[in-house]
C-alpha cells in the first residue's frame, strides 16, 4: 500500500474551477486499477493551494494510472487553464 501526495497550485481566481473539475478526476482514480481512495484537501494559509492524497495497492498501479490516457484527459484542462505550474507528487510508502 502506498499514498501518494498530488500538490496542485491554482491560477488566482480558479480555485472552484479546480474543484469543480475534481469530480472528473476521482471518476477517473475510482476505475483505476489498485486505486483504493483519494481526498481533496485545500490549505488553510493559501487558498490556492490544494493536496489531493492517494491511496494506492501500490507504486506500480499509480504508475500505470498516470502515464494513460484518462489521467492525461482529467489533467490537461488544468495545465492551460487552471493551474499556475505544474503539478508535484510525492509517494508514500507505507
Amino acid at each position: 500500500m502506498i499514498t501518494v501526495g498530488m500538490n496542485y497550485h491554482v491560477l488566482p481566481g480558479k480555485q472552484q474551477d479546480f474543484e469543480g473539475k475534481f469530480a472528473a478526476v476521482i471518476t477517473a482514480l475510482k476505475a483505476a486499477p489498485g486505486h483504493t481512495s483519494s481526498t481533496l484537501w485545500k490549505d488553510v494559509a493559501d487558498d490556492a493551494s490544494y493536496l489531493i492524497t492517494s491511496e494506492w495497492s501500490d507504486e506500480n498501479a499509480f504508475g500505470e494510472f498516470i502515464r494513460s490516457q484518462a489521467f492525461r484527459d482529467v489533467t490537461n484542462w488544468g495545465k492551460e487553464q487552471i493551474l499556475s505550474g505544474r503539478p508535484q507528487h510525492k509517494v508514500y510508502k507505507h
